[in-house]
């Protein structure tokens, strides 16, 4: 049975109330935001064809404004979901622990979670903290099982945050995973 978020969802704010909000990264978040740009015209087109849909998908990202996975990651979601006219709402993690706790990654909270969901608030996807490609060290590391707190723990972490920050790099080539893996996420929403 699929988790259902439609209270959540009626709780969520604008996108624009989110970033009004925001006391910490706020420039750097909105900064991402303009610097998205459709790596192809398919992938734009694509998202475009969601817009009226006879049973339309909606968006509840859990975030915070302290989260540098967020100020990277979520300005991305909310241009393609833009495009898509799909309707999204953002919850501000510390105020929802108990909807954030549903959707734990790797046993932690890492946000920022994307929920799409349907009209009823059936969770249909889920995608986040990052793409596959920038998350694959972290997954590395969790599957260490180092003990928290140990030297080795932290020294692997420090590595670990290094190389997340290396494969996110400078440009806005990131940008091009999320767009990829939400449009696979999406179309297998359309073969259901």
């Amino acid at each position: 049975m699929a988790k259902n978020v439609q209270s959540a969802f009626a709780d969520g704010i604008t996108p624009q109330a989110f970033v009004a909000s925001m006391t910490k990264n706020r420039e750097k978040f909105e900064e991402w935001g303009e610097r998205f740009a459709w790596k192809n015209a398919a992938d734009e087109s694509f998202f475009r064809s969601f817009a009226g849909q006879a049973e339309p998908l909606r968006c509840l990202i859990i975030a915070a404004d302290w989260c540098g996975d967020v100020v990277r990651n979520v300005p991305v979601v909310l241009n393609v979901m833009k495009t898509a006219g799909i309707e999204t709402r953002m919850l501000p993690m510390e105020e929802h622990f108990n909807v954030i706790d549903q959707f734990l990654v790797m046993g932690g909270r890492s946000i920022p979670v994307v929920l799409l969901i349907d009209s009823a608030g059936d969770v249909r996807a889920q995608w986040g903290p990052r793409s596959a490609y920038v998350q694959e060290p972290m997954v590395e590391f969790k599957q260490r099982g180092l003990e928290r707190g140990s030297a080795e723990y932290d020294e692997a972490m420090k590595a670990t945050r290094a190389e997340i920050m290396r494969r996110y790099g400078d440009g806005t080539e990131y940008q091009r995973w999320i767009v990829e893996e939400l449009r696979e996420t999406m179309a297998a929403l359309l073969t259901v």
